[in-house]
């Protein structure tokens, strides 16, 4: 028993003081990415987090789906859902949660972080205060948690900002700052002649339940009762919940940060009122067994501050794919802005303007021009208010953040601060480790002189040689321009067959198109036109033949033009970097299926040409003369993890029932460890919540294999794997000069593939 005497002097309360390597304040998608990196990598790290829940915007109190530059399937950016530790985590939640549960994602991000015991987390912990070295380098930080009543002192060399508002950076004195910049000061032509305070605003989501008997709702006194001060209150529907309600959005004027809770209070009343104008003005009648089930607690908050490094990213950074030779992560996200009054105004909710691709987003965007030690993460690193409206997102946000966690790990190993990093030689090692770790940067390739696996002999049992896609039996009438992406690796083009269901005597407008860069896949370039008369007819088979000659390897866009009395057969089977795509748009995304910018934005004007989801998404039934061998062996020791160009990955023939992969070198190697990443379909966006996913398992993911030495012994054997990369770490380092990996195929219609394996003796890092 403990009794407490009577006191005349104030009574302090429990407190804690920390030390570790990496202090990393905001556990965000941003934050929660950078500690488990820099954990993984041998850093003591501290997560102080403010909130119960991890995930930030992605958490169940707020709700909103994780996307990145996939964006929805709703651009020309082919395979390009970001790496690492994001996608394990979006890979798990698939597996786990293909309804989108957002409580269960909140329990695989706290599962995930207190996994590493490198990781000391805090949760309900806000920091408030912080001690310098001197003036441009960060000692401590100072935290109180309100559920355990402690205060928290954290001490380290380096730290990291990914709060959101950047409480870290502010307290600091890094430089940064709030609005919109003009468009004199980076030569950003979309921005506005003159800067101002003008910023995008917060949202709060509401779901709703149906009970399946009527419900009554009586609205709170507070909520809106005029509905149509809301311009786009024709807009509602009964059945919108959750973040297809994004555009609830206010606050735009305000100061997003001190302002905050008046924000949410006006938030509150336009949720409940739309709520009351739904269940009560009877023109709803599909909503009389709907109950509010839900109203978010905290608001979404989109923007406040940025805070400014050795380099801010612009809109000719995404517009032009600009690259960088610190290139650490990179964005495809729309430069996506909202109206400042939101809900309010009587504008779009959103303009969205694309690039023709992804962009680079370099090292220095992500640590303070001022402050020595301080990492910048999340949504406040250094870019303008433009280019913000691209890198904000929280997909693009934790891979940012993992470049982060690595970078502090060599600052760690090297003794360096995270300016001195952005220098050659280090830079390159930086970029190397991320790519090693599953990091995606457009244009770099995995080279580690100590993978053991490029100089061995490869053999495989079979080897994909694209002739056909055979026909299922279905058809598809050609409403929109379609095409098939197929690689090429330069010289003559090759015919292609269509089956065709031909309703009336027509003529069939073919085009061969290409994209103006050889890293996208916006088919920009038209370089050949040909028409074919069609007669009437079931299932003929219609060749193509452009005979043209290409340059490098690209992706060749095999188009049919829109002609409704013709059907295209389909096929179930699909390959590894060969894709059907269509000319239409996504409506989430972009409002027609070509984008048309204002005049002089700095923005072009192109099509969406874009595939559709699974299970409807299937390929056209071809045939290619001669067919396509794109899918060789030498692609597993290429450097490059996915398809960019060309398919980087060696894919088996649709016949080989047990494909086989071998390595082999003169001399036994000893070897402690291997690598493999596996084809987990990167084009395919994995929103985390709301948005149902059709299966739990990636459809092209090698579900079970097993590796043998030179005498058979068996070295390991998966039965289960649903992730893109798979380590085999073995107890005791084996010796061998073959390694033969037995992989089973997910399906008979999906080839296996497999895009890179690495070996490395005990001695690597």
């Amino acid at each position: 028993m403990l009794k407490a005497a009577p006191s005349e002097n104030l009574r302090p309360l429990h407190s804690q003081k920390l030390a570790c390597d990496l202090v990393v304040v905001g556990g965000g998608l941003a934050g929660a990415c950078c500690a488990i990196t820099a954990a993984r990598a041998g850093v003591k790290v501290t997560l102080i987090q403010d909130r119960p829940v991890l995930g930030g915007n992605a958490s169940s109190e707020v709700r909103l789906w994780t996307l990145g530059a996939t964006s929805h399937l709703g651009n020309n950016n082919r395979w390009a859902r970001e790496g690492g530790v994001i996608d394990e985590i979006l890979v798990e939640n698939l597996y786990r949660n293909p309804e989108g549960n957002p409580i269960l994602l909140d329990a695989l991000l706290l599962e995930k972080v207190v996994a590493e015991p490198n990781i000391t987390l805090l949760l309900n912990t806000c920091v408030y205060d912080l001690e310098k070295r001197d003036a441009d380098t960060i000692r401590s930080v100072r935290a109180f948690c309100s559920q355990n009543s402690t205060f928290y002192q954290v001490e380290a060399p380096l730290f990291c900002d990914a709060s959101g508002d950047g409480i870290v950076g502010f307290l600091a004195g890094a430089a940064f700052r709030i609005g919109v910049e003009s468009s004199s000061e980076f030569g950003e032509k979309f921005a506005p002649s003159k800067s101002s305070r003008e910023l995008l605003g917060h949202t709060i989501y509401f779901y709703s339940k149906d009970t399946g008997r009527p419900v009554k709702f009586i609205p709170p006194s507070f909520a809106l009762q005029d509905i149509s001060k809301i311009p786009r209150f024709g807009d509602f529907s009964a059945h919108d919940t959750g973040c297809k309600l994004w555009w609830l959005e206010w606050g735009g004027l305000l100061d997003t940060i001190h302002e905050s809770e008046t924000i949410k209070w006006e938030l509150w009343k336009v949720a409940y009122g739309v709520w009351n104008y739904i269940k009560n003005s009877g023109k709803f009648p599909e909503a009389e067994t709907l109950t509010l089930e839900w109203v978010g607690t905290i608001p979404g908050k989109r923007e406040s501050r940025r805070f400014e490094g050795d380099h801010m990213l612009t809109q000719q950074d995404i517009v032009e794919q600009r690259e960088h030779e610190d290139a650490v992560s990179f964005g495809g996200w729309a430069i996506d802005l909202h109206p400042v009054d939101g809900v309010f105004s009587k504008q779009s909710g959103c303009t969205q303007w694309h690039a023709k691709g992804v962009y680079q987003i370099p090292y220095r965007c992500l640590y303070s021009r001022n402050i020595s030690n301080l990492f910048l993460a999340g949504r406040i690193i250094s870019a303008t208010h433009i280019a913000f409206g691209s890198t904000r997102v929280m997909a693009t946000c934790a891979h940012n953040g993992q470049a982060v966690g690595m970078a502090a790990a060599l600052c760690k190993r090297h003794g360096i601060a995270p300016a001195e990093l952005a220098k050659k030689p280090y830079i390159g090692e930086l970029q190397q480790a991320l790519l090693r770790s599953g990091q995606y940067i457009p244009g770099a390739v995995f080279a580690d002189p100590s993978d053991l696996a490029p100089s061995a002999t490869l053999a495989a049992s079979s080897e994909l040689v694209l002739g056909e896609f055979k026909p299922s039996g279905q058809t598809r009438p050609l409403k929109d321009s379609c095409a098939m992406m197929v690689p090429l690796s330069g010289g003559t083009t090759p015919r292609m067959g269509f089956l065709l269901d031909v309703s009336r005597d027509t003529e069939l407008h073919a085009e061969l198109r290409i994209s103006s860069k050889q890293i996208n896949h916006t088919p920009d370039v038209t370089l050949k036109k040909i028409r074919i008369p069609l007669k009437a007819g079931m299932q003929q088979r219609v060749w193509v033949d452009f005979q043209a000659q290409i340059e490098g390897a690209r992706y060749l866009f095999f188009c049919l033009m829109a002609d409704e009395a013709v059907a295209l057969h389909l096929s179930e089977q699909r390959a590894t970097g060969v894709l059907y795509v269509s000319q239409k748009f996504n409506r989430a995304v972009a409002k027609s299926p070509c984008q048309m910018p204002p005049p002089d934005s700095g923005v072009d004007t192109f099509e969406f040409w874009l595939p559709e989801r699974r299970p409807n998404g299937k390929n056209l039934a071809i045939q290619l003369d001669p067919p396509i061998a794109a899918f060789g062996v030498a692609n597993v020791t290429n450097g490059v993890a996915r398809s960019t160009y060309q398919t980087n990955a060696w894919v088996a023939d649709f016949e080989d029932t047990e494909p086989k992969l071998t390595l082999s070198w003169p001399a036994p190697q000893t070897i402690s460890r291997i690598e493999l990443n596996f084809d987990h379909d990167y084009d395919h966006p994995l929103e985390s919540v709301q948005m149902g996913h059709p299966e739990r398992v990636l459809p092209f993911c090698i579900p079970r294999f097993e590796l043998r030495d030179e005498a058979g012994k068996l070295l390991h054997q998966c039965e289960e794997n649903h992730h893109a990369r798979y380590a085999i770490c073995f107890a005791a380092p084996v010796k061998a000069s073959r390694l033969q990996f037995s992989f089973a195929r997910s399906s008979a219609e999906i080839p296996a593939a497999l895009f890179q394996v690495h070996c490395y003796p005990a001695s690597a890092k």
